[in-house]
């Protein structure tokens, strides 16, 4: 029993513990870049995306339509960057429960069609990101290190945050 233990949980455990970094970067790249395009051709295509905004039923879709444009192509950019990066996965994440919402909720007929929409998918990645956080290859955790060292040196006699003791 020990030995399958070790083999199934302990073994892949220490494994992974070396790639904690790659996680929060390939869904930062991938949900950023999506919307970095998103935001771009929706902002150079702001007439037709008003339309459908009026069709979905949206409010003042003449206020949200550039807003919303605005929130993906910069939120995108800020994912890729990994700067504000849970701002930015908190704000595309209320993008996506409102495109669910307005403009495929009819559709919704099972939780099976639910979880399949690729709006549904985004919104899980967006929470992910949003309570795990961009990860050491981000701008944000540079910030946060050099914030951390900025305030030990200001106050020597406080004590070292615990991502400081920690391994880069």
């Amino acid at each position: 029993m020990k030995f399958l233990v070790h083999c199934l949980i302990d073994w892949p455990r220490s494994v992974a513990r070396h790639f904690t970094w790659l996680a929060p970067l390939f869904a930062r790249v991938t949900v950023g870049w999506v919307f970095l395009l998103s935001g771009w051709g929706k902002l150079n295509n702001l007439p037709q995306v008003t339309e459908n905004f009026i069709g979905w039923g949206i409010p003042f879709p003449h206020f949200f339509t550039p807003l919303t444009s605005g929130i993906e192509l910069f939120g995108g950019l800020f994912l890729l960057a990994g700067l504000l990066t849970r701002i930015s996965a908190g704000a595309l994440g209320v993008t996506m429960i409102v495109a669910i919402k307005a403009a495929k909720w009819g559709e919704v007929d099972s939780l099976e069609t639910l979880l399949g929409f690729d709006e549904f998918e985004y919104l899980a990645l967006f929470l992910w990101l949003a309570i795990a956080g961009p990860g050491i290859l981000s701008v944000d955790y540079l910030l946060q290190r050099w914030y951390d060292r900025s305030a030990a040196r200001d106050d020597p006699t406080a004590t070292r945050p615990l991502q400081d003791s920690l391994p880069p």
